[in-house]
């Protein structure tokens, strides 16, 4: 059967992914992803054709699942959390659309911002919105935009990609922005690794978070005005009257 499965991995421990998703893998001949990612299945999936690809080879990855369907064997493309948070259905989708194959099928994952908040406590218990901090595809100018808008409008953030090599300090400037629109010393919290070896975690207030030391693989939480720290736990409250 010649299907393309999009799939999202979540967090990357195996009790963490779907049964969905653990399924498709199952029925694909084929597994192709990011050197990273295929690391964490390959061990699950013995005898399966394992195609490694680079990091900013995206495109690539679409137009080899696309000949490898043609050539009329199933192929699954991973990512991890979910496949249409920030991971590959958008462009497989699109990349897809322009040969005219339709047998694509998404298949979703736990992404960062919930996996995340679950070890925090409950951070985003109330309107949230999830802002990538890497402007290689986006332009500063409207991240910064973004970020302004959602602290204006009191919104609890998530932050994906706060830095990297080259972005060591978006993650000071975002905190800024934040600050500067709404100048409440907010809660907040990171991850690192969720769900892998070596998760770490910290709670602490916006203006400590913008000095934080954070990686591609770290997650950052910023609470609304109402966020509060109970005993360790981060807790955004609904509005519920407490009896």
């Amino acid at each position: 059967m010649s299907r393309i499965y999009v799939i999202g991995l979540g967090p990357g421990a195996g009790e963490t992914m779907t049964y969905e998703a653990a399924e498709a893998l199952g029925q694909s001949d084929v597994i192709i992803g990011y050197k990273a990612y295929t690391d964490l299945v390959r061990d699950k999936y013995p005898g399966k054709e394992i195609i490694e690809s680079p990091m900013r080879g995206e495109i690539e990855r679409c137009k080899k699942c696309l000949e490898i369907a043609k050539s009329g064997r199933s192929v699954a493309l991973i990512c991890s959390g979910d496949a249409g948070v920030y991971g590959m259905a958008s462009p497989m989708l699109e990349t897809a659309a322009r040969e005219d194959f339709d047998d694509v099928v998404i298949i979703p994952g736990v992404t960062a911002a919930l996996s995340g908040a679950a070890v925090l406590g409950a951070p985003i218990g109330h309107d949230f919105c999830v802002i990538s901090l890497s402007d290689l595809l986006t332009p500063w100018e409207m991240i910064a935009k973004r970020l302004e808008y959602a602290a204006k409008a009191d919104m609890c953030i998530v932050l994906y990609n706060p830095a990297s090599t080259k972005r060591v300090d978006h993650l000071k400037r975002a905190c800024k922005i934040v600050l500067s629109a709404d100048p409440a010393d907010r809660w907040c919290g990171y991850v690192r690794n969720i769900g892998r070896e070596q998760t770490a975690s910290k709670i602490c207030r916006l203006s400590e978070m913008q000095n934080e030391q954070v990686d591609m693989f770290t997650t950052v939480f910023i609470g609304n005005s109402h966020t509060k720290n109970e005993g360790g736990r981060l807790i955004t409250p609904r509005g519920y009257t407490l009896g």
